[in-house]
């Protein structure tokens, strides 16, 4: 899909959750990308992302930690102002950080306070404990967006950073908390390093939206750290393209992963994980 042909619903008109619901139920899938930033929101927002996520992965990416877990409430909420105030039109997803949403009240806390500042969907990380807490956070009318796979707030208990779900029992155990998150008033699914196979099954499983980052290409969306796709990270993970290779700046590295997701070109297989 070449520029012109981007539907001018996506570049002139705010992207919001039933736009997300339509394209889904239409069979198109969307872009998603990290942003933490105004110059860099304002970057993505002009090149026709659907979906900007503000995540606990700055930690990372913009304080130089090992993992997400310093990361903490004042940081999210610094970072999505900024965001915000350079990206009028992508829906807005934030991350909830580490142990600020372990009951339903702490939940509701936390999201407000993010909510407050211009989230438009709240991202949670976990199982089948999560749902209680998606289902109080839905009541009150703040949008979830279910993490399950790879969490990465959970990297001690899992050992490191490592493919999820290729066990039958695991498998059965994620395809499950899917669906129990769309029964609690999830409106969009996050799978990370999920094989192919399962993140396909969870897709056609639930109604909602499905986000993959090394899930494969049968997902709805993609999501990738905007630093990985510009070619900024020195040890990138196996499902990472870095679009600076194809591209001479950043503005058509950040239009050409779009396209390409948009266009079902990414993932490709060896940005993949089998069972």
């Amino acid at each position: 899909m070449s520029e012109s042909e981007i539907p001018p619903v996506r570049k002139t008109k705010k992207i919001t959750l039933p736009i997300l619901q339509k394209l889904k139920n239409e069979g198109q899938k969307f872009a998603t990308l990290t942003a933490y930033d105004f110059s860099m929101a304002s970057t993505i927002n002009d090149n026709h992302i659907e979906v900007i996520l503000v995540g606990d992965s700055l930690g990372m990416t913009i304080q130089g930690h090992t993992n997400t877990l310093p990361v903490s409430i004042e940081d999210m909420i610094y970072h999505t102002k900024c965001v915000v105030a350079g990206a009028p039109l992508p829906l807005i997803m934030v991350d909830m950080p580490f142990a600020t949403y372990s009951t339903a009240q702490d939940a509701l806390i936390t999201a407000a306070q993010l909510m407050r500042v211009g989230a438009e969907i709240v991202k949670l990380e976990g199982k089948d404990w999560l749902i209680p807490i998606i289902a109080k956070l839905s009541e009150q009318g703040i949008p979830v967006c279910a993490h399950f796979g790879l969490t990465p707030q959970f990297v001690h208990q899992l050992g490191g950073f490592k493919v999820q779900g290729r066990t039958k029992s695991a498998a059965e155990d994620m395809l499950n908390n899917a669906k129990a998150a769309e029964a609690a008033g999830a409106k969009i699914i996050l799978l990370e390093c999920v094989p192919v196979n399962l993140a396909k099954k969870i897709t056609k499983a639930v109604k909602i939206p499905v986000i993959g980052i090394g899930a494969g290409k049968d997902t709805d969306a993609q999501v990738l750290v905007i630093q990985d796709i510009l070619g900024l990270t020195k040890r990138p993970a196996r499902f990472v393209k870095n679009y600076m290779d194809q591209e001479n700046n950043i503005q058509n590295a950040i239009k050409a992963f779009g396209q390409e997701v948009r266009d079902g070109l990414y993932p490709e297989p060896q940005h993949s994980f089998e069972s």
